[in-house]
């Protein structure tokens, strides 16, 4: 019998080894999407509940308020959301610079920025040329799983699946869809990283074309720029 090659031998034991490996990490993998598929549901069933708690906390608060014959002040929002609706005629340098802070580069693009001092009155620099509002925990939802793209490593990955985020996040605690909805939503301590990560909405135009005659005019003053509160949900909706 004709012996086997050393070359050849070698080359099989290789593949075995590489074979072998690969069959140990599919079985990995495989063990680590069933437990965290348990944690993400208990973490969103967690989440849902704290919603509804925090829903009717607000009902009851507003309810006792009438009752003793008050008013009920609701907290003030953390989060908002910035359309960009307006082009790059006309605009000044200093808007410009504030509209590339907020990573509103192109036309229909939108971001969520954490409210504070500075970021009012960067926005009121910028109201010209964008509109903005308080999102929804609906629109949040909507705009992650419709149109969510995670930056990893500088690209715009889309974000099909959890192992993205959990890539991107996963130092932070945020491993799962549920996790980076609940951070945008509650404002929590690695808002920066997870707004950050998620690459800025590309929007189309709104079904119908926009509900005001103008887009030069203030929201107050029958156009389309400008702070219009919770009535963002509405363009949002339109624009998804």
């Amino acid at each position: 019998m004709p012996s086997v090659p050393e070359s050849l031998l070698k080359k099989q034991a290789t593949r075995a080894k590489i074979a072998e490996e690969a069959k140990l990490a599919q079985l990995a993998a495989k063990a680590k999407k069933k437990v965290d598929k348990v944690e993400f549901i208990a973490n969103s069933k967690k989440y849902r509940e704290e919603y509804e708690k925090t829903e009717r906390d607000a009902i009851d608060a507003r309810r006792q308020a009438k009752a003793n014959g008050g008013f009920f002040v609701p907290a003030e929002p953390k989060v908002a959301i910035v359309i960009r609706i307006r082009g790059i005629i006309g605009v000044s340098p200093k808007a410009k610079k504030v509209m590339q802070l907020f990573r509103l580069r192109q036309l229909h693009n939108a971001t969520f920025v954490k409210l504070n001092e500075a970021t009012i009155r960067m926005l009121r620099l910028i109201e010209p040329y964008v509109a903005y509002g308080i999102p929804s925990r609906k629109t949040i939802e909507n705009l992650v799983y419709k149109r969510g793209f995670g930056k990893i490593n500088k690209q715009r990955i889309p974000i099909q699946h959890n192992s993205v985020i959990e890539e991107g996040l996963g130092q932070f605690g945020i491993k799962c869809t549920a996790d980076l909805v609940y951070e945008i939503v509650t404002c929590g301590p690695n808002f920066k990283q997870a707004n950050n990560f998620i690459w800025p909405f590309k929007l189309n135009s709104p079904r119908g074309g926009f509900s005001r005659k103008t887009k030069l005019l203030h929201y107050l003053e029958g156009g389309e720029a400008g702070n219009r509160g919770e009535e963002i949900n509405k363009m949002v909706k339109k624009m998804l």
